[in-house]
Formats: C-alpha cells, sequence, structure tokens
C-alpha cells in the first residue's frame, strides 16, 4: 500500500467520520458534517494547526496528601483534556507519544515532573523530530524513569543509552544486522553522564516540589568515544542527536505512526516513503503527519477498521462522539480506573517499551470489561446525558446494525453500538 497522494477529491461523511475517528478519538455528528466537503489536505490543515492551550479542571495534584493519590489526579486531569479539549489530535499524538518516549508513574512520582512530560509531547509531536528526543532526555521525568541522572564519569550507568537506541530511535535491527553494538550503548552511555535534575528528589515527601534540569560538568565524562562509527569528545546532546540520526530512526518512527494512524498490519512501501518524508524535512513531525493524514494508504478502504482501540480510546471516543457530555470530577476519576481495569492505566504502561496494543487490547476479560463501561455511559442510572450515538458517528458509516437495532429505543441502541465488533475498531 503506497503513500502517495490520496485520490479522494473531497471529503464524504464517511470519509470525515473515518479521519476523526482515527485523529480525534470520536467526534458528533455536526463535526463530522464540518469537514464534508473538504478536500484531504484542507481537513489535515485544519486538524495539525492547534494551539497548545488547554481545558481548565477542577483537578489539583499539588494540593493532594500523597504522592499516589497526586498521581491519580495527574492521569485524570489528562484524561479530562481528551474529553473536552477542541483539538482532541493533539492529545491523540500525545497518547501515541507517550507509548514511544515512555516514562511510569509508579516510578515518577513528581507531580510536576509528570506534567512537564505530557507538556513536551505535546508540544514536540509535530516538531522536529532530534529537537524532540533531546527535550524529553532531559526532563527530569526520563532523567528518574531510566537512571541518567545516576549516570556519572566513571561510574556509567547504561539504561537511557540501551533504549535511546532501542526503543526511541534506531531500534535493535534485523538478525544477523544489528543497528548498534554493545559498544555503542557503553560509549553511549560514556556520552550521557552529567545530565542530572535537583529538587523534588524525594518522591514520598518532595512529590509537590519543582525539579529542575542540570548539567553537571564534574560528572560528564569529556574523554573521547566512539559511537554509531563517529568518534569525539561527545555531549549528551551529541549522543540523542546522533541516535535521532541514525539511518534506521526514520523506519522506526515512520513504522510507529503508521500503526498508530493507518494499520496494524505493516505495509512495506507505505513505511518506506513515510519514512522517506522523515528524512527529507530533516526529522520534522508536521510533515511526516501531513504526508500520512493525505496519503492513498489513509483513505483506502483495506484499512478501514484495521486498527483496535485501547481502552482510553474507547471511553473517550464514545464520550465525545455523545458530543462531550459534563462529568463531574469523580466520574472522570472513575473512568481512569476502568480504563485501568481494562489494562491501559495513563502514564503507567507495563515495561519501558509501552503497551504491545493492537490484538493484546482484546480478551475475553477485557471484552466484559467494556460491556459494562458501555452500560454505565449509556443504560445506567447515572449514565450522562449526552447526544445519542448514530452508525456514524459510532461506527463510522452511514448505516449498520439497522436491522438489529430497530425496536430499540436510543440509550439501547447507542450500548448495542459500543459493545458491537465493529466499535472496537477504527
Amino acid at each position: 500500500m503506497s503513500l502517495t497522494p490520496t485520490t479522494v477529491r473531497q471529503l464524504s461523511q464517511e470519509d470525515a467520520a473515518h479521519l476523526l475517528r482515527r485523529t480525534s478519538f470520536g467526534a458528533t455528528n455536526t463535526e463530522i458534517q464540518a469537514l464534508v466537503g473538504l478536500t484531504p489536505a484542507q481537513a489535515a490543515d485544519a486538524l495539525l494547526n492547534y494551539p497548545q492551550t488547554l481545558q481548565q479542571n477542577s483537578f489539583s495534584p499539588l494540593d493532594a496528601v500523597s504522592a499516589g493519590a497526586a498521581g491519580k489526579l495527574v492521569q485524570a486531569s489528562w484524561l479530562w483534556e481528551m474529553l473536552y479539549t477542541p483539538h482532541p489530535l493533539r492529545e491523540r499524538l500525545t497518547l501515541v507519544w507517550s507509548n514511544h518516549f515512555v516514562i511510569a508513574a509508579d516510578k515518577v512520582k513528581n507531580v510536576h515532573a509528570l506534567q512537564e512530560y505530557l507538556g513536551l509531547l505535546r508540544t514536540h509531536a509535530l516538531g522536529n523530530f532530534s529537537e524532540f528526543a533531546v527535550s524529553i532526555a532531559r526532563s527530569p521525568a526520563m532523567l528518574r524513569y531510566l537512571d541518567n541522572d545516576q549516570n556519572k564519569k566513571g561510574k556509567p550507568n547504561e539504561n537511557f543509552s540501551r533504549e535511546l537506541l532501542e526503543l526511541f530511535t534506531a531500534g535493535i535491527g534485523a538478525p544477523g544486522q544489528p543497528n548498534y553494538t554493545e559498544q555503542d550503548v557503553r560509549e553511549g552511555a560514556r556520552g550521557l553522564t552529567g545530565w542530572s535534575y535537583v529538587g523534588g528528589r524525594n518522591q514520598v515527601r518532595e512529590f509537590a516540589e519543582q525539579p529542575r534540569f542540570v548539567a553537571v560538568p564534574r560528572l560528564h565524562d569529556d574523554g573521547s568515544k566512539t559511537y554509531l562509527g563517529k568518534s569525539g569528545s561527545f555531549t549528551p546532546e551529541d549522543i540523542v542527536k546522533l541516535a535521532a540520526s541514525h539511518p534506521a530512526t526514520p523506519r522506526r518512527t515512520a513504522g510507529k505512526l503508521w500503526a498508530a494512524f493507518v494499520s496494524s498490519a505493516p505495509r512495506e512501501e507505505g513505511i518506506s516513503q513515510l519514512a522517506q518524508t522523515f528524512s527529507q524535512s530533516g526529522g520534522d513531525l508536521r510533515a511526516v503527519m501531513y504526508s500520512l493524514l493525505t496519503s492513498d494508504a489513509f483513505y483506502t478502504p483495506a484499512n478501514r477498521q484495521s486498527l483496535y482501540r485501547s481502552p482510553v480510546e474507547y471511553l473517550v471516543g464514545a464520550l465525545r462522539a455523545m458530543g462531550r457530555p459534563a462529568l463531574s470530577e469523580k466520574a472522570v476519576l472513575g473512568l481512569v480506573a476502568s480504563a485501568s481495569r481494562m489494562g491501559q492505566e495513563l502514564l503507567r504502561p507495563p515495561t519501558v517499551k509501552g503497551w504491545d496494543g493492537g490484538r493484546e487490547w482484546i480478551n475475553d476479560s477485557s471484552l466484559l470489561l467494556r460491556m459494562q463501561a458501555a452500560a454505565a455511559l449509556t443504560l445506567g442510572d447515572k449514565a450522562p446525558r449526552g447526544e445519542a450515538l448514530t452508525p456514524l458517528t459510532a461506527l463510522g458509516r452511514s448505516d449498520g446494525l439497522s436491522r438489529a437495532m430497530s425496536g430499540l429505543n436510543e440509550r439501547q441502541r447507542s450500548y448495542l453500538m459500543l459493545i458491537s465488533p465493529e466499535y472496537q475498531l477504527i
């Protein structure tokens, strides 16, 4: 499947619904109709040009009595933003990148560090990839999570150096054709020495204290290193940028975005063309996303309903399609807990690799939990009073389940659509 410009000249209802389900979790009929008749390029421009302004909410993590309670409030604040922002692609990208540059709140318990991390994901999601990687590497959240704050001259810690290559940039490579060596990991660790942070280091008592990045020259190994085939007295920033400019990084990054927005099935031609856009633009993620959202691969029927909804995408997609009904803070905290029970606790992925996603989201246990969540959102006495779901808003097509839904009331029809196999896919 190629990444050539799409032959779709103007978006139909189903094209618009598909675009918004992939980029915005879900949408109402009014939001879908607003894109009908636009060209894919016009729609992509509208979605990709968003501000960084966040919605106000009543969650106050800094006022929490414990680090654990504060972490829950940070999670709820992020879910609130996904639910109510008028710029959902920003939060969709933030969720995608949080599963790439992974940190976890079971180790990073500082409120400011978590909030700054989310801010970096939002700010750099459509920026330059190399600058993105450097900013994340310098963040107290990543320094703490992968122990690079403990990486010192004479006592190197290889954790971040290894994951920088294996997960964040080049990837391991093919059998017999590795993208890097163990010597690269060791030399990278030497180059990454001396970055740390001050403030908020006690995760129990100082979870509300502001941490601040520092570079400590006396802790940096300024000797000559050989890294990824190049030699020099590299600084930490040099090491991150060299990893980000590895020839395998464009393809790895393109593959991540393909799997998040196009299809769970990799396609050699499409990913290669997306990687070419990455390379030719110097790692401009906006250019990569624009190419993706205006491509034939994105709109082709073969790739529709080819991605599995994660638990967060399931819940947020339903509520956004219902018109973003008003929810209490307690209800949003409940949604955070529901997503966690279904296998996706925000800011707490199982490993540094993040969530595997895809088909792994769906099993007997998680399907039962999704049915319970759907009932709470549509049939329960405390169900939010939003707009009724339609086949277009819930399933992405103008007709569907019509025979099965005849004779049911609006709430019953909404429930049936949320538990249907079609809704589990986007």
